[in-house]
């Protein structure tokens, strides 16, 4: 039986190479820019200056918070609200990887609000209070393929002191605009390369492996699928291919449509608890070191829907076939060796981790098509562990 679905998408996306020239032409909503980044690529590699140069082609100013993680946290998201609020911005840009466009929706909405960011957090310790004011609006710049929260309106943001790490959106949170523009990712390493690529390809096997999903959600979910499985170990292995840049950043926007049509399964909240216990730990990694046990439990809930996607992979339709095809996939971008050891993961912990994974984003379980227990969750990390 098909699922019905409702699809808001309130974002004008500028897709393609070159289309970051589309920021100097295209209508803005403000006149003064906060521009959220992270590291120092953006600007060793020119972006910023050519964002800000393009934004002043429209008579827009800007102030730069350049302090976000690539697991982001509470505290950098209310410093950057404090100062969006002084200096009077009146639009928000994350430049860069999901982590800066995530910092920017949760700094847009604290820069029109009061109170601290986990006030309106529901889950774990947040305290799910409605949301007053609009948060002002916000544009992403992608530089990277893997979040697709240029396509969604999610943001995840880490409170340091408990070790939570909680996704978080709403209608407010949908940027305004946002630019896909491969040729910014040109440079992106290939060991980021191909996290960022399998943070998408989860998102998209997940949105189609949820209770949720609906015939429009599969259509973006499986040509997601489809373009990681062909393009991204040419991505990895030839970072200057900027076809296979193109179709793995198509690919990314695909996951995030997906992830605004259906929703992620708890393989998320798993990998959340250990990025929240180990800043570290990239994303995408953790997600590959569980990724092979985690839809191991999970297929005999759905084994159509995981033929479908070996078939989507160029696998045959099978559980097995997508079982293999994950492993074909990980060992042609190079990912197969990762050992949860490297990134201070221990088994002492496994309970401890499953725990957090309930208590802060317990609702991806609810959503997933087998109920799996917190034994279920520790039996997929000790599988996982090497």
């Amino acid at each position: 039986m098909y699922q019905p679905f409702q699809f808001f998408m309130p974002t004008q996306i500028f897709f393609g190479a070159g289309s970051l020239d589309n920021l100097g032409s295209a209508p803005l909503p403000g006149t003064k820019a906060l521009i959220v980044i992270g590291g120092s690529s953006v600007k060793r590699l020119g972006y910023l200056d050519r964002v800000q140069a393009l934004l002043k082609k429209q008579g827009v100013e800007s102030v730069v918070f350049d302090k976000v993680q690539p697991n982001p946290v509470v505290e950098h998201v209310m410093e950057a609200s404090s100062l969006a609020r002084e200096t009077g911005c009146d639009f928000v840009i994350g430049l860069g990887g999901g982590s800066s466009m995530d910092s920017a929706k949760s700094i847009a909405v604290m820069a029109a609000n009061s109170g601290t960011y986990w006030d309106y957090i529901q889950g774990g310790s947040g305290k799910g209070l409605p949301i007053p004011c609009k948060p002002l609006p916000i544009v992403c710049i992608t530089t990277t393929a893997g979040t697709g929260t240029e396509a969604d309106p999610w943001t995840v943001i880490t409170k340091e002191d408990t070790q939570e790490k909680i996704g978080f959106g709403f209608r407010g949170t949908f940027p305004t605009m946002s630019i896909v523009d491969p040729e910014l990712m040109l440079s992106v390493p290939p060991k980021l390369t191909a996290y960022q690529g399998f943070d998408a390809l989860f998102h998209a096997v997940e949105g189609y492996m949820a209770t949720i999903a609906s015939p429009m959600g599969d259509m973006f979910a499986l040509q997601a699928i489809e373009y990681i499985a062909k393009y991204l170990p040419r991505a990895v292995n030839n970072g200057d291919d900027l076809e296979a840049r193109a179709y793995v950043a198509l690919a990314n926007t695909y996951s995030g449509f997906v992830e605004t049509i259906s929703c992620c399964t708890s393989e998320h909240s798993i990998e959340h608890a250990l990025s929240a216990f180990h800043p570290s730990l990239p994303h995408g990694a953790g997600l590959i070191m569980i990724s092979w046990a985690y839809h191991e439990a999970y297929a005999p809930s759905c084994p159509e829907r995981y033929a479908r996607v070996a078939s989507a992979m160029g696998q045959e339709a099978s559980v097995d076939g997508f079982l293999n095809g994950l492993n074909s996939l990980k060992e042609a971008c190079g990912v197969d060796k990762l050992k949860m050891s490297e990134f201070g993961i221990t088994p002492d912990l496994f309970d401890e981790y499953a725990k957090t994974a309930f208590s802060t984003m317990g609702n991806l379980f609810e959503l997933d098509r087998c109920k799996l227990t917190p034994a279920d969750v520790v039996s997929i990390l000790e599988k996982s562990y090497f």
